[in-house]
């Protein structure tokens, strides 16, 4: 933007004006300025107030055969500016270019258009770090990475810019860079300081990625624009669905976490509200809100978002991890598993709130969401899933414990990740593994004390009643069916019944056969349960032989 104006001279135009447009009081100081400069009226008439000085400039623009261009460079607040807007020139020798973030409905009246600029694309950041580095005799500092880090930077000039500085000044590859912007440590005014703005663009990074911020907070619907912006710095920044936004999770949260408007009442959030406020920070720039982008309606740029999370309160993270889980469940538990398209959305938004909450998200029930992206992994059959499922249960393992239901639950999924690779071995390792920690389990929670057992129901009764009314209502192939009778079975082993439980097992083995079919996780499961319980059965039976053939 900086060379617009010397271009603008080099093809002929008589007066270029260039205008920090982020503060109304700015625009006025630099038209009055320029009055003087051009002599826009007689001199009884400038000098009166900087206000007067710039009407005058304004009805020069409007009236002169002189060609001009106005560039009014970084516009906040399109309203104020209405005002001060440069009128149409009457010989048609004016023109004026404005930058925003804004997304105001008011940009593209009275004649004006508004023509969308992204970031860099992929080949451009490259391209500019490759320039940037070469013409400070730096281009050793160019590698293979250098790609990855214009992506981590989302591909936008002004941290491209001071990104390639701190390369420079540092003596840092891109590679090592890299390392460094990932650490999570690392904040943002010290990766892209400002003393490496070798472009004249004048700001810190993060200050300008939330410029706007401060505004929309105290905007109408009040109170709600930082709270919005929090829970979506967590999210995916390729975006997220808009019925995340109309949870019950959500409008708690934004409940709970609004400010209180000058009036000093809070009232409940309601759906409507969440959507004025995403559509205010669409308008402010600070995320975008497209319907026609589907299932990534909500978009919040990655500099954005870390910026966000660093001026996060330690206080407040726990709050919008568990909001960002609670809202994603709802979504995962209605999203149908043929939808791929919002099953691999929803994928990617645990992804990033699993990189951002940490071991904070297994303790606000987290877990739900990573099981759920196993199975949906499992469902579609993508490779991935037997790594993602072997750093799950690793992590369980750590976090819960070996036998917690959680590790169980995501070994077995993971079991049935291994077979359908045609990793069969694998797969009944896992399930023979959990046997013992399965039967102790159920042991400890079939185990009553004998103060509560009075006026309560026998769990081996209540089973077996459980049975029978399964296989009279649903038949003895029902897959209920099958699951009481194995449960049943696993309760008469831990009370010692070992003949009924053995019996018992392997005729639900016969009936998984015939419903499951003999590759079925469920059917290899309980046919390892049996051969592991007749292995156990030969063993006490050879240990007593040889017991009782000792010589007394």
């Amino acid at each position: 933007m900086r060379d617009r104006p010397h271009q603008a001279l080099e093809d002929g135009i008589d007066l270029v004006v260039w205008v920090d447009a982020s503060d109304i009081e700015q625009v006025i100081s630099r038209y009055a300025h320029a009055a003087h400069a051009v002599e826009a009226a007689a001199d009884h008439l400038l000098g009166r107030s900087a206000e007067s000085d710039a009407g005058l400039f304004l009805q020069w623009l409007a009236t002169t055969r002189r060609p001009w261009l106005i560039i009014l460079d970084d516009l906040t607040d399109p309203e104020a500016m209405q005002a001060w807007w440069p009128p149409s020139s009457a010989f048609g020798c004016g023109r004026v270019v404005a930058t925003t973030r804004r997304h105001d409905a008011v940009l593209s009246g009275g004649g004006r258009a508004v023509v969308d600029i992204d970031t860099y694309s992929a080949q451009e950041a490259e391209a500019y770090l490759h320039e940037r580095l070469s013409s400070a005799h730096a281009a050793h500092l160019m590698d293979s990475q250098a790609g990855v880090l214009a992506g981590a930077l989302g591909y936008l000039p002004l941290a491209l810019s001071h990104a390639a500085a701190y390369m420079v000044n540092e003596d840092v590859p891109c590679t090592e860079y890299l390392h460094r912007f990932n650490d999570s440590t690392a904040r943002l005014d010290d990766l892209l300081p400002r003393t490496a703005d070798t472009e004249g663009y004048g700001r810190q990074v993060a200050a300008a990625l939330l410029l706007s911020l401060d505004v929309a907070q105290a905007s109408e619907p009040v109170g709600l624009a930082v709270p919005v912006m929090r829970l979506a710095a967590v999210l995916d920044p390729a975006g997220h669905p808009r019925s995340l936004w109309a949870s019950d999770a959500v409008t708690r949260y934004l409940s709970a976490q609004r400010t209180a408007p000058p009036n000093g009442v809070t009232a409940a959030v309601d759906p409507d509200q969440v959507r004025a406020a995403l559509r205010l920070l669409h308008r402010y720039g600070l995320l975008t809100d497209h319907a026609q982008a589907g299932s990534r309606a909500v978009r919040l740029h990655a500099l954005t978002a870390r910026a966000v999370r660093e001026c996060t309160p330690d206080a407040t993270v726990q709050a919008v991890v568990k909001t960002a889980v609670d809202s994603l469940r709802e979504l995962c538990d209605e999203v149908p598993w043929f939808d791929r398209e919002t099953t691999a959305v929803l994928r990617t938004n645990i992804d990033s709130v699993d990189a951002c909450a940490g071991d904070l998200l297994w303790n606000v029930e987290g877990h739900y969401l990573l099981r759920w992206t196993l199975r949906s992994l499992i469902s579609v059959g993508l490779a991935t899933a037997v790594p993602y499922g072997q750093r799950l249960i690793g992590i369980s393992e750590q976090l819960l414990g070996r036998a917690h239901p959680m590790t169980l639950v995501a070994r077995r999924d993971l079991a049935w990740a291994c077979l359908l690779a045609r990793r069969h071995k694998d797969a009944f390792t896992l399930l023979q593994e959990d046997f013992p920690h399965q039967d102790e389990r159920l042991a400890r929670e079939r185990q009553e004390p004998s103060t509560a057992a009075r006026g309560r129901v026998h769990a081996l009764a209540l089973l077996e009643d459980t049975v029978a009314v399964r296989a009279r209502l649903l038949g003895p192939g029902d897959p209920a069916t099958l699951e009481c009778q194995v449960k049943l079975a696993v309760l008469y082993w831990s009370r010692g019944d070992r003949s009924a439980a053995t019996a018992l097992l392997k005729r639900s083995l016969t009936g998984c056969r015939t419903t499951f079919g003999a590759d079925h996780p469920y059917t290899v499961s309980v046919d390892n349960r049996l051969s592991h319980w007749r292995e156990q059965h030969k063993r006490r039976w050879w240990s007593r032989t040889r017991t009782q053939s000792k010589p007394t």
